[in-house]
């Protein structure tokens, strides 16, 4: 009988979590390509101008070529820390995938447009910079910190995706498994 209440306890357990889980994530994808990979809904990002990024607009994921996103906080130092590796991986790559940095800071609240294109320039940044204020392609990739990174092949299914400080040989590894899985 005691067996039977704890069994019951730990699956009520289990459903509270799963419902929190959800209630702050939202509901999972478990969509995807052939391989069973979640594929990434696409989204406009808005970009800013700076050192290699014009104003403008650019969908991600792209459509005619592999896409990576560095997600990134002009506050974190991790994320200066690994700027040397993304400049050396977007020299290794940039030129076949859509190379992309993305900050959900409040560009023209708490933070001005102006802070994040000093910090970009004194970080050697030199390919597209996004903003995600509403934190829209943060909650699709699931985001919970920075920095992140995320590989998505021409298909839409992210191939590789990972937090914290990385070294240029695993940002192009992670890429690569995005320029090899496309179609």
């Amino acid at each position: 009988m005691r067996r039977r209440d704890v069994l019951a306890g730990v699956g009520s357990l289990a459903v509270i979590g799963s419902a929190g889980a959800v209630a702050i994530h939202g509901t999972p994808s478990f969509g995807g390509g052939r391989d069973g990979k979640p594929t990434a809904d696409p989204h406009t990002v808005e970009t800013i101008a700076a050192q290699g990024s014009e104003a403008d607009e650019v969908r991600v994921p792209a459509t005619d070529r592999a896409t990576f996103v560095d997600f990134f906080g002009t506050w974190c130092t991790p994320c200066s820390k690994q700027m040397p590796a993304l400049v050396e991986a977007h020299e290794r790559l940039g030129d076949d995938v859509l190379f992309m940095s993305v900050t959900n800071e409040d560009v023209g609240g708490s933070v001005t447009e102006a802070e994040v294109v000093d910090w970009w320039e004194d970080h050697n940044g030199n390919w597209s910079l996004g903003i995600d204020p509403t934190a829209e392609l943060s909650a699709e990739y699931s985001i919970r910190g920075v920095p992140y990174a995320v590989a998505i092949d021409t298909n839409g299914r992210i191939q590789w995706s990972e937090g914290g400080r990385k070294s240029a040989d695993e940002l192009v590894d992670g890429i690569e498994r995005a320029l090899e899985n496309g179609d």
